[in-house]
């Protein structure tokens, strides 16, 4: 269990990555609750008593999430502090603690599980990751993956990239994801995605209208071309939804790895910002899972892991990739901003290593 002081300063290390990510009303949010939450209220002594790792669990995001559902059905006080005209820490922090009294009831739910940010433009990262298996493999793809969320992601065959130049999936696309691009670029390669199916231990319907409320709850005000974003994946589900399941992930993905394997079909892991939140024992079991998998993988049944998980000491994300068959360790490919507004690709020779949320 950590300390009052640890999950206080948990606000401040938000406050910087949010800071980092162009997000200031956000951070100035998350600065001001650290240092003027109390313990008058249910929320507030929830908050500083947290039981677990306070940043893992994305704690700070679990309440900003709910104080911005307010804001969103027009609760007076937060106007100021949502649009940013209320600049002053001290007032903000008091403003806020007076909120988590009155609304008690309705916030504390948003503690009880992390947060459904499930950000379509990570598909752009994940997709440089897959163009590397692309260039090994082949076009075709079967995606399996863990901690879908809402299953934007789930959709990466039906949005339209342009990664530095580098130009995959159909151009008629309603959605176009373009982050700015630096660094190389990655490989120019087809990519067909024959199927795409997830599991989430607790996902969102985004036919529902509540849960997509919650999801636009969770995509900070600042993000402007992130909410327009979100309104149009959350069209393109509605209009043709994706296959998404309840369930364990370790449990799920062992399912999958053991059915059969169309021949010339890459089978690829995928996740983003998804690590953190599993147990150890269940990273284990993916891990083993994987490598299990990864032994009876063929030239013509391969098998692929992308990932994009948060560096928290650099405060950017990474892009890995492992294939299957080879030796050849996890490879970092790509840095890239927590909401893939950019993405960095790394040239070879590639760092090899396991992922590490916080090495420091």
């Amino acid at each position: 269990m950590a300390s009052e002081a640890e999950n206080r300063k948990s606000f401040a290390i938000q406050a910087d990555y949010c800071a980092a990510m162009d997000a200031p009303i956000t951070a100035r949010i998350c600065t001001a609750l650290g240092q003027g939450i109390t313990r008058a209220s249910e929320t507030g002594r929830r908050v500083l008593d947290w039981p677990g790792e306070p940043v893992g669990d994305a704690l700070v995001l679990r309440l900003v999430g709910g104080l911005h559902a307010l804001h969103r059905r027009g609760v007076p006080e937060l106007r100021r502090v949502f649009t940013g005209d209320e600049a002053d820490i001290g007032r903000i922090g008091a403003t806020l603690d007076a909120l988590l009294c009155a609304y008690d009831l309705p916030l504390m739910p948003w503690l009880y599980g992390p947060p459904q940010t499930n950000e379509a433009a990570r598909s752009a990262g994940l997709m440089a990751g897959i163009l590397h298996l692309a260039q090994r493999y082949g076009p075709r793809f079967e995606v399996l993956e863990i901690g879908s969320s809402g299953g934007l992601n789930l959709m990466l065959g039906r949005y339209r990239f342009d990664l530095g130049g580098v130009a995959v999936g159909p151009g008629d696309s309603p959605l176009t994801l373009r982050p700015e691009w630096r660094g190389a670029p990655p490989p120019a390669a087809d990519v067909e995605i024959l199927s795409a199916s997830g599991v989430d231990i607790a996902p969102l319907d985004l036919t529902d209208d509540r849960d997509a409320d919650r999801l636009q709850a969770y995509c900070w005000v600042d993000a402007l071309e992130r909410q327009a974003r979100l309104e149009t994946c959350i069209g393109m589900l509605r209009a043709n939804p994706v296959a998404l399941e309840r369930g364990d992930a370790a449990a799920w993905l062992e399912a999958r790895l053991a059915e059969p394997q169309p021949a010339g079909v890459t089978r690829v892991l995928t996740h983003s910002v998804v690590w953190q939140y599993l147990s150890e024992a269940g990273q284990q079991r993916i891990a083993d899972a994987m490598l299990k998998a990864g032994a009876r993988a063929t030239a013509e049944r391969p098998l692929g892991w992308v990932m994009m998980e948060p560096n928290r000491d650099q405060h950017r994300h990474e892009v890995r990739v492992r294939a299957w068959p080879g030796d050849t360790p996890m490879e970092l490919v790509a840095h890239t901003h927590a909401h893939g507004a950019w993405v960095e690709g790394l040239a070879p020779p590639y760092e090899t290593r396991p992922y590490v949320m916080r090495a420091y």
